[in-house]
């Protein structure tokens, strides 16, 4: 038997780890000295604990370890593994996303955090004829799938990509979303086709829309769909429909990032011009059924019944009045001077 410091020099184990083990039931010693509180452990126990550094360096938790140490079943061992495999891979592509992302950021920096300005352009894509499918994927990231799918349905009709080939997709959410996405892979080709599998074929209408031209990973989509969306809105422009992507230079011409080119497009219209609104006063509208008495003036004058008429009343009764005070005042003048 090996004292529990000669295990721990033979299997590469601390001793506390041995003695943590030891409280979860993962490797026990064979024997416990009452008087000491020596652990003492066989020789025969070193491959498990050889197992347990093996799986806890592929990243399973020790209570995991625990269930694959006492499993017999080859299969179901093998499946735990390629499921801990599935994981790391995942984990390996996210990784990968983000040092692209720390490289771009790095690049950025090295240019005195100066942006260069994207040039924008208002473009016309004319009608065209393209197998179109749609579908719910789970994140951004993953167009692929979508493209896969595309392919796949579509092989037993034998397509013939247009002249050029305008590969896109359409981002029909409405808002940012984090997981299961509404997108639409279209791909121009030539002939006619039946739908197929929930692919359609169908010729587009027109579109105008401004567009970049992005050059290099996909890291950098974001930046210019953020630009060209600040163009539109500086410049006078309104968005009219999905945001899509054209790409010209894609994985499946090549596996080198920096060579991809990517054209973000946002379908948009001139804003029409200002015009601010003026409230023009309305006319009081003439109620038929309203009636009033025929107004008479002082001087005989019949007004009419309209309501319109009684401003008009009394603008003329005043003045009728103001006339008779003239011929008043005039009257007593002149019998002041018949009286001198």
């Amino acid at each position: 038997m090996l004292k529990i410091g000669e295990f721990s020099k033979l299997s590469r184990v601390s001793i506390r780890m041995l003695r943590h083990y030891d409280e979860l039931g993962l490797l026990r010693p064979i024997r416990i000295d009452p008087d000491t509180g020596y652990r003492y452990y066989r020789e025969s126990q070193l491959p498990t604990a050889s197992r347990i550094a093996a799986l806890r360096d592929m990243g399973f938790g020790l209570s995991a370890i625990g269930e694959l140490l006492a499993c017999d079943d080859p299969a179901l061992l093998e499946r735990h593994l390629l499921e801990r495999r599935a994981e790391l891979a995942q984990l390996q592509s996210q990784t990968a996303r983000r040092l692209r992302l720390l490289g771009t950021a790095l690049q950025r920096l090295r240019k005195d955090g100066i942006t260069m300005k994207l040039p924008v352009t208002i473009k016309t894509f004319p009608a065209r004829y393209a197998a179109t499918l749609r579908m719910t994927i789970p994140s951004y990231d993953q167009e692929g799938l979508l493209w896969s799918e595309l392919v796949r349905r579509t092989a037993p009709l034998h397509l013939v990509p247009d002249d050029p080939c305008l590969c896109a997709v359409v981002f029909h959410d409405r808002e940012f979303r984090e997981a299961d996405v509404d997108v639409e892979a279209q791909k121009t080709v030539r002939g006619a086709y039946p739908d197929t599998d929930g692919v359609h074929f169908c010729t587009l209408p027109p579109v105008t829309a401004a567009t970049a031209v992005c050059h290099g990973s996909y890291a950098q989509l974001n930046d210019v769909m953020a630009a060209v969306a600040a163009w539109v809105l500086d410049n006078g422009y309104t968005l009219s429909g999905p945001a899509f992507n054209l790409y010209h230079v894609s994985p499946h011409e090549t596996s080198n990032p920096d060579e991809f080119v990517t054209e973000v497009c946002y379908p948009s219209h001139p804003q029409p011009p200002f015009l601010p609104q003026v409230d023009t006063p309305q006319k009081p509208a003439y109620n038929q059924t309203q009636t009033c008495e025929p107004f008479i003036g002082k001087r005989g004058t019949a007004y009419g019944s309209h309501p319109d008429a009684q401003p008009r009343r009394q603008g003329r009764d005043r003045h009728d009045h103001q006339l008779v005070q003239k011929d008043r005042r005039l009257g007593r003048a002149g019998r002041r001077i018949v009286l001198l």
